[in-house]
């Protein structure tokens, strides 16, 4: 049973893609959750399927619908840390564990959920996954937590190996998909697609849904 669980990604919507269904695992257990979100994503690109946004307008609609989400998925302690959409790989790793060091200090978590650095193929996914470790290195080897990295790379596999966490989400399923839908700028049109998948029950993508995996992070 964990303590406390850390969520750790830099764009909203993150956290619903890669580990909605284990985050609402996790709340529905009674298990705290806290999520620290770099970045308001207002560099995102999608501005909606019938255009509602615009790069003014956009912060704060992804903010919304960022605690949407985490309303959806039982989330009560969001910490949005305030850094620039597309600008975490120019910032120090350093000053950015600062802040994810904070957080940690603050609620003690058990574990941590992030990216896997490099594995992130966006430079911000590695760079948040970079600080997040960074700051995990800074404490006593005994009181780490553990890392659940999560690695979209190509070439994953090849390099890590498979993922020795998989998390059958099957019982929060809608949960996660209603998650999805909230970051409505971001998804609304991928998941009308989505939903039409799952109700002719497409293989690969009831096995994307379904099935969160994870790398647990392994210290050199």
């Amino acid at each position: 049973m964990e303590r406390h669980v850390l969520v750790v990604f830099p764009h909203p919507d993150d956290e619903s893609f890669a580990a909605g269904g284990t985050i609402s695992l996790y709340t529905q257990a009674g298990i705290p959750v806290t999520y620290a979100c770099g970045t308001l994503g207002q560099m995102g690109r999608n501005m909606g399927k019938q255009v509602f946004a615009n790069r003014e307008t956009m912060p704060e609609i992804r903010k919304k619908e960022l605690q949407d989400a985490c309303r959806v998925m039982g989330i009560q302690d969001l910490r949005l840390l305030g850094f620039h959409d597309k600008m975490l790989e120019f910032e120090d790793v350093d000053f950015v564990a600062d802040r994810i060091e904070e957080v940690i200090r603050d609620v003690n978590p058990s574990l941590v959920i992030t990216f896997y650095p490099e594995h992130g193929v966006h430079p911000d996914h590695n760079a948040f996954g970079r600080a997040a470790v960074r700051a995990v290195s800074r404490m006593p080897e005994e009181e780490r937590p553990v890392i659940y990295a999560v690695a979209i790379t190509k070439n994953r596999t090849e390099v890590l190996g498979e993922p020795d966490v998989v998390i059958d989400i099957g019982d929060v399923f809608e949960t996660k998909l209603a998650a999805l839908a909230a970051h409505r700028s971001q998804t609304e049109a991928m998941m009308e697609e989505t939903k039409v998948k799952v109700q002719n029950k497409d293989a690969q993508t009831l096995q994307w849904l379904q099935f969160e995996k994870f790398y647990t992070y392994k210290w050199n």
